[in-house]
Parts: C-alpha cells; structure tokens; sequence
C-alpha cells in the first residue's frame, strides 16, 4: 500500500515459525507471531488515543493531547477536527484532551464522552453532542459530567472506556507526585487511584450510580468505585468478544504491571498501590497481601519505564494474533504480546521499536493500532506472514 512504513523484528528463530498454523496449534507449541508496524497517518499533534464510534461509518478517532479530536478517514487524516476544545484544556506533561469515548448506540445517540485536564489542571469527564451535519461536534453542547480535583500535575489517568454492561468506565491515578504521598490508592474517600463505574446513559444532566457497583451502599466508600489500589492506569481495555477486562498500571521506580479482571467480576478488586509494586512489596522487605489482587505480569525497568495498556487483538486479518493481548512501553518503544495458557499467564517480546508509544486502539473490526507520541503517527499491527 502507498505511503506506508514497516518495523520489524524475529522474536524467534525461523524454524520456529509455522506459517497457517492456528492461534490454538500455536499456542500448544510456544509459537509465537512476528509483527511490522504499518503507518496509517502522520501529521498528528501528540496524539494521546485512537477509537471508533461503532457506527458503521469505519472511521478511526484520534485525540491530540492540546485539545482537538480529529478524524482517520481509510488512510487519510481529514484536516477539519471532529472537535477542538484546545481553549479549555490545560497541557502538556501528563495533562491534556486523553480520551473519546462513544456510547453503545451511538449513531442515533449522537453524542459522545471525553476525559481533559481543565486550565485549573482538574480532571474534567464531559459530553458533547455531535452538529448537524454529523461531520463534527459542536464545542458549545458541553455537559460537565464530573469534576475531579488535582492535587498534583501528574498521575491523571485518562482513560474512558464502556464496557459490556454499558456503563462508562473512568480510569483515574492517584493524584501524584512520587509514591502516593496521600495514601489515595488505598483510601476509599477519594476518586483517586480508582478505577470507576458510572451509568451516563439514563436521564440526567449527570450520572448515575449502578445498583451493581460493590461500595454503593458501603459506608466510608465512594459508590462510583469499582475497583482500587491503582497508580496510574493511563490505559484500560475490554476484550471486544469475551468482555474480561485489562488494566496496565504504570509502575513507580521498579515495575510496571498488568491486571485482569475477568467480564464475572462483581468489582470490589484491590489491586493493591501503595502496599504493592507489581507483585512485589513497595518500599518495604515483606507487608500483607491479604486481600489484594495481583498482577498477572509485570516487566522491570531495564525492558521499559512506563507501560502503555493495549488490546486484545481480535481482527480477521491475522489469525496468528488472534486472541493475544498486544502492550508497550512508553520509554523503549517495545511491544509484548500476552495470552494465557491453561492457569498460566505467558508473554513475549514481539517488536522492539524507536516509537514514543502512547495509546493502543482498535477500529470495528477488531484490527489494533499504535500511536506515536512524538512523530505524531498512527499505525496498524500487522503479523508476518513467512
């Protein structure tokens, strides 16, 4: 295809790669895809997330950290934004416009969510409507959902994503500076260090809260709470066919780690910040962990710095990838895949980039693409096919 960059790198050696065999025959003999980047567009703006709006309409969305949305159109960016509400949103560091969110229906709906760091350096959730002639959102139509004090510059989360239930999911850090200073990650007053579980789709100017939610009634406990225990889980995500969910949590100074949580969880999960470091006790030689909920992998920080959460792939287009959980890092440019095995958890290193990768994203047919952070591009994961 015209205009389009390969990466690439054998993770194994070649008599190790069966070509055609399926992902399961795969699995069983510790085979494992090569991939190559493909470049969908260039010419973003610090690009922070890449989704669809399930409409049909086959666009990819792309949130530019200053404050605009813009629209992937095949492969080509269009040049008038979806959105821009860069007069609003206060950047950069690890603030600004970080993530779109379409509600389940959302072609009749017409509108939509996103997650901004406001000029006060406050975490803004809001909804906007999109314009008549359904090209682009009116910047006008916003509805200021919630509101979420900053105590520090860092650690903001970001990430909104709807899961299976139709409820919204809202990823928030601790609040930051270094080490959850405000013990927020355990503290269960506060909306921070917190992964979130609101219903914005019934009546009202605001939200809801699920019945369902496991501290709704609970005294001491924010009801909007679904789970706990978190750093900074910048990116989250839902496996499109099955519904478990997984939770890449950016790591202090030794670990980054990944969590599941499979779609027949009731909530109520403690993932365990500040007592926890990935599976290791943080800032002590033992502490409890009684109670916690583990992460299912964690890397040190001589393969990364700061983890970037991805997607199951579940595309038609590579049956090698099918099923794998794709991820990266930030500071190394690496990409892993992980997939379970048996009880097991399994993971490998499947490309090894030069790429400032920010947010994973997949389109309606299940493909994953990648952002780059400083050059401003987008690609798609591709296996290769010996």
């Amino acid at each position: 295809m015209k205009n389009r960059l390969f990466f690439s790198i054998l993770v194994l050696p070649l008599s190790l790669f069966l070509a055609g065999a399926s992902p399961c025959e795969a699995r069983e003999r510790g085979i494992w895809p090569r991939i190559a980047l493909s470049l969908r567009v260039g010419g973003l703006d610090r690009p922070t997330h890449v989704t669809h709006a399930g409409d049909g309409s086959g666009r990819l969305f792309v949130t530019e950290q200053k404050g605009r949305i813009l629209i992937v159109r095949g492969n080509t960016l269009l040049k008038k934004p979806f959105l821009d509400i860069r007069s609003r949103v206060g950047c950069c560091g690890e603030r600004g416009l970080l993530s779109v969110a379409f509600p389940p229906g959302y072609r009749k709906k017409r509108h939509f969510y996103v997650n901004y760091t406001n000029r006060s350096g406050d975490t803004v959730v809001a909804r906007y409507r999109v314009a008549a002639n359904q090209a682009s959102a009116d910047p006008v139509s916003e509805e200021i959902l919630l509101t979420i004090d900053q105590p520090y510059a860092n650690h903001n989360g970001g990430q909104l994503a709807f899961g299976p239930d139709g409820y919204l999911y809202i990823g928030m850090g601790d609040g930051g500076s270094a080490g959850d200073p405000r013990k927020n990650g355990q503290k269960t007053s506060t909306l921070l260090g917190k992964l979130l579980r609101v219903d914005v789709e019934s009546r009202g100017r605001r939200y809801a809260i699920p019945k369902s939610n496991p501290f709704s009634q609970k005294k001491g406990y924010r009801p909007e709470i679904w789970a706990l225990g978190l750093r900074n889980p910048w990116r989250f995500s839902f496996d499109r066919k099955t519904g478990d969910l997984y939770i890449a949590d950016v790591g202090q100074n030794e670990y980054e780690e990944i969590h599941f949580q499979p779609v027949s969880s009731n909530g109520g999960e403690n993932y365990g910040w500040n007592i926890m470091e990935g599976g290791h006790c943080f800032r002590s030689q033992s502490c409890s962990t009684k109670g916690l909920v583990l992460p299912i992998a964690e890397y040190g920080h001589s393969e990364g710095c700061s983890i970037t959460g991805g997607m199951v792939y579940r595309g038609r287009a590579h049956q090698s990838l099918q099923g794998m959980y794709l991820y990266g890092d930030y500071c190394s440019g690496r990409i892993w895949g992980l997939r379970q095995s048996g009880t097991a958890w399994e993971k490998a290193l499947l490309i090894d980039t030069s790429i400032d990768i920010s947010t994973f994203g997949e389109d309606e047919a299940g493909n994953v693409y990648v952002a780059d952070h400083g050059k401003g591009r987008v690609y798609s994961i591709e296996a290769v096919v010996k």
